[in-house]
């Protein structure tokens, strides 16, 4: 199936002030476009009547520049198939590399010009074992049940199935009890965290950010007025009395209580407990970013930290971008009773919410228990994939390694104490030869110290191909 313009109008400026012909100026501007490959052999153009309309031009002006074209060969008339520029015409050179993206399947458009995630990429669910087959029969199945009513603006809050059906799931897998309406489907954890932040903050409020931490976090912060007080992070999570000897009036704290991101480590407790009161007591909230909560090797996942907020105190923020994939960009925030109101009122001024069909196939996925079944088929996968990867790490570094292996997550901690580099140099090395490692000092303050390699093991499909890349990387860092 070749690949239709929606319109050919963007790709003709008609200049009716110039004494060229309006049908060489359209013949000249679709020459134009095909030799700059921004017209591909086999691409249809819009019929002369379509065409002619658009640019409010007579149709004989439109089918005269077609027969010109036609008669050099750029385009072929397909009959009642329409007209398409001709498909024996060489390809630009940027169209034969997306066709060569495309093969052997070369009827099928890819999406988007994106390449897939470089080795050891940190946050990328296992795209090889996502259920792509089950995930298009649902999209399919929503595609024809479309109504004239589901292609109008939805709830900017969320589809009201999906708001449902991740209340159901909160309160099953992670102890979080919450009605349907306290549930916000927003575009990810950023969009999330800029949503609470214009909800519930004031520009210049002080809020407590993990030191090492996620740097997105403060990013989004930054961007909406509010200034980040790094908190230190120990064995037990943000050290939140340190927090109170900062900046103890702080509006809010953000934090990953389930493994931190991105130490690994799972607050404590009695940390829980005093960050709690902490809250409570200031009149200040606590974001908790679940990121990859539901991802724990050594026992069954730890409970949120929201199951223990007795002061609503507490917003939750999920994504699917680590449970399902990225390309979803869809996240969620459990907001507390008492500011449902204004979070509604926000959602509502700050977009139109995120697509409609999105959220109903997942929705379907997340009722029909799939949801369940694919998160537990990949604890079990992860946990084998951490495994081979941490095997082959110590195979290819032997002692000259320590891996840094926590209950739960996406990627391990490879530290490399004898090596006289910075982390920040191996991971250099590291990155010129395709393996994406970043450095654990870089998530930190100018303070923080700790030197390590964070490394993605989700996408490694095998012992041997982990074995290949720790051998690479071994090279790469110039260890003999």
């Amino acid at each position: 199936m070749t690949k239709e313009k929606n319109s050919s109008a963007a790709l003709l400026q008609i200049d009716r002030a110039t004494p060229m012909p309006l049908y060489r100026q359209i013949y000249a501007r679709f020459r134009t476009a095909i030799e700059q490959g921004v017209l591909h052999p086999g691409d249809r153009v819009a019929s002369a009547r379509d065409l002619a309309s658009e640019l409010g031009v007579s149709r004989g002006t439109i089918e005269t520049a077609y027969n010109l074209l036609v008669g050099e060969g750029y385009f072929s008339s397909q009959g009642q198939a329409g007209t398409v520029v001709s498909p024996s015409l060489p390809a630009h050179r940027s169209a034969r590399r997306e066709r060569r993206r495309a093969e052997p399947h070369a009827d099928r458009e890819a999406l988007a010009d994106a390449e897939p995630p470089p080795p050891l990429q940190l946050g990328i669910p296992a795209l090889d074992a996502f259920p792509r087959k089950l995930w298009a029969r649902l999209t399919a199945r929503r595609a024809r049940a479309t109504t004239a009513a589901d292609m109008f603006y939805g709830n900017p809050s969320g589809y009201a199935p999906l708001r449902a059906a991740i209340a159901a799931y909160l309160l099953v897998s992670r102890g979080v009890s919450c009605h349907p309406s306290q549930v916000f489907v927003t575009g990810g954890y950023r969009a999330s965290l800029a949503l609470i932040a214009h909800t519930l903050l004031d520009k210049g409020d002080a809020v407590w950010v993990e030191d090492p931490g996620y740097q997105p976090t403060q990013d989004v912060l930054r961007s909406t007025g509010q200034r980040t007080v790094p908190v230190p992070v120990d064995e037990e999570g943000m050290v939140v009395a340190r927090g109170m000897r900062k900046a103890a009036h702080a509006r809010m704290a953000v934090v990953t209580p389930s493994h931190q991101a991105p130490l690994g480590v799972s607050m404590s407790l009695a940390r829980r407990l005093q960050l709690l009161e902490w809250a409570s007591q200031s009149k200040a909230w606590i974001v908790e970013d679940d990121y990859d909560g539901e991802y724990r090797y050594a026992g069954p996942p730890l409970p949120a930290l929201k199951s223990l907020d007795g002061h609503d105190r507490v917003l939750y923020a999920g994504s699917f971008s680590k449970v399902l994939y990225p390309g979803l960009a869809l996240g969620y925030v459990v907001a507390p009773e008492s500011v449902c109101a204004a979070f509604g009122e926000a959602a509502l001024t700050r977009s139109n919410g995120s697509p409609q069909i999105t959220q109903a196939v997942v929705a379907d996925f997340m009722r029909g228990g799939h949801f369940s079944r694919h998160l537990k088929k990949m604890r079990l996968l992860y946990a084998r994939r951490r495994g081979m990867l941490a095997a082959a790490l110590l195979k290819a570094f032997g002692d000259e390694v320590r891996i840094d292996l926590k209950s739960g997550g996406m990627h391990l901690i490879a530290r490399f104490d004898k090596c006289r580099e910075s982390d920040t140099e191996l991971a250099r090395r590291a990155q010129l030869a395709g393996l994406n490692c970043q450095p654990l000092s870089a998530r930190g303050t100018a303070g923080f110290g700790d030197e390590g390699l964070l490394m993605g093991f989700t996408n490694i499909g095998s012992a041997a191909q982990a074995q290949q890349l720790a051998v690479k990387l071994r090279g790469a860092m110039g260890v003999r």
